[in-house]
């Protein structure tokens, strides 16, 4: 596509209000390594053609000439050394340049410059109100001893926070309230995946070499998840699905590490911006022709757990200027939190297409002996669960200082509000 429909390609990265000047590096260094790959055929087919001759000269008694063949074939031997050094060099520039390139976003994506003109597509819910002022949820969490800041950053540094007593069993009981309404409930495959995950599996899901700087590397090859989008996502890699089985849907709950290495002085204070949380993270892979429904699907799985909480969001559709530079089409959930009188992003609901699933060689056959084709792969948190604690110990606070759970967690946690 980058080949014959630059001007496509250079229009959409344009609409991200990224650097487009990538398709003239891709286009000049991928004539330069064709250019070269063409060179290297030539010389080692002639040098075939002068080492084949160099026996039937021999037979003929022309031993000069033969041995001048020789010396045409060392010259050759060279020159293909030379050329195939420089193929070789040129073949690693274009795939770094490759793998730097964004998705190109869906049609429908409507154009802003950033997170200011995404537009709302839905409401859900009411503002709670109340007689007093709410409390910000760390003013409530350090009343009730549910969590301890001070101690997670003596421990761990800054961004680190240890949960304690029933600040510990919420943090338990809605990560296996969530985990069982998207398994149980929303028909997904349950998925427990490892920590940590190899280069190879970042760079299929996108988030190398773009977003290494955020990562937490810990040996020469291992990094700590951000996300378990990157363990679920390549549990296909470098495979051929069954066209008849998709969509495939998976859940999985896991610890996510992120150093927020471009966050600075942005939403630092509680809860709203840590490098350890965990996470129940959805995602999907379908054919093609599926994935925008499947998109609309997965944004409904994730709203159902904020709408039996009975928490107040809004959906938004994120604009050209604010989508990541991996999906085609994103909503985000935002969940109204009175404390800090904000709504605080608590899901990313996306459709890649095939962004991924060419990183990662992910593809399928819609029956046996047709061609392959690569999937399509969606992703969604559903939920984070940092924010979620903050949205609820400020949502349903009481004028006594204890917070009314929501029905629906009470069999989870073991009590009906937090003292």
């Amino acid at each position: 596509m980058i080949r014959h429909e630059p001007d496509s390609v250079r229009a959409g990265i344009q609409r991200k209000n990224l650097d487009s000047s990538l398709v003239d590096q891709f286009l000049a260094t991928d004539a330069a390594w064709r250019h070269s790959t063409t060179e290297l055929e030539k010389n080692q087919a002639e040098l075939n053609r002068v080492s084949k001759s160099i026996g039937a000269l021999i037979g003929q008694g022309k031993k000069e000439e033969a041995e001048a063949a020789k010396g045409e074939t060392r010259s050759l031997k060279e020159a293909s050394a030379a050329e195939e050094q420089k193929t070789r060099e040129l073949e690693a520039n274009l795939r770094s340049i490759e793998l730097q390139f964004p998705n190109l976003p869906h049609s429908s994506v409507p154009n802003g410059k950033d997170e200011t003109e995404n537009p709302v597509v839905r409401v859900w819910g009411e503002k709670p109100e109340f007689a007093e002022l709410p409390k910000p949820h760390w003013e409530v969490g350090e009343s009730l001893k549910l969590f301890d800041l001070p101690r997670g950053a003596k421990i761990s540094g800054s961004g680190f926070v240890v949960y304690t007593g029933l600040g510990a069993r919420l943090q338990r009981g809605l990560a296996a309230f969530m985990i069982d309404q998207q398994t149980l409930v929303n028909g997904y495959a349950e998925i427990y995946p490892p920590y940590l995950v190899n280069s190879a599996s970042l760079v299929g899901t996108g988030n190398l070499p773009k977003f290494e700087e955020d990562l937490y590397k810990v040996d020469d090859d291992l990094y700590l998840i951000p996300t378990a989008e990157v363990p679920i996502t390549n549990l296909y890699a470098n495979e051929i699905l069954d066209g008849r089985e998709l969509t495939l849907k998976f859940a999985g709950f896991s610890g996510c590490f992120r150093r927020e290495a471009g966050s600075a002085g942005k939403d630092t204070r509680g809860l709203l911006r840590i490098h350890q949380f965990d996470k129940v993270e959805m995602v999907k892979f379908c054919k093609p022709e599926d994935s925008y429904d499947e998109l609309e699907s997965l944004t409904a799985n994730a709203e159902s757990i904020l709408q039996k909480l009975h928490l107040h969001y809004r959906v938004i559709e994120l604009c050209t200027g604010d989508i990541g530079a991996k999906a085609s089409k994103t909503y985000d959930l935002e969940v109204w939190a009175p404390g800090v009188e904000k709504y605080l992003e608590i899901s990313s609901c996306s459709n890649f297409e095939a962004y991924q699933a060419r990183r990662a060689n992910i593809r399928f056959r819609r029956e046996p002996g047709a061609k392959t084709e690569f999937v399509h792969i969606l992703n969604g948190s559903g939920l984070a669960l940092p924010r979620l604690v903050a949205a609820i110990l400020e949502s349903f606070q009481q004028p006594d200082g204890s917070v009314l759970l929501p029905a629906v967690l009470r069999p989870y946690v073991g009590v009906e509000r937090l003292t």
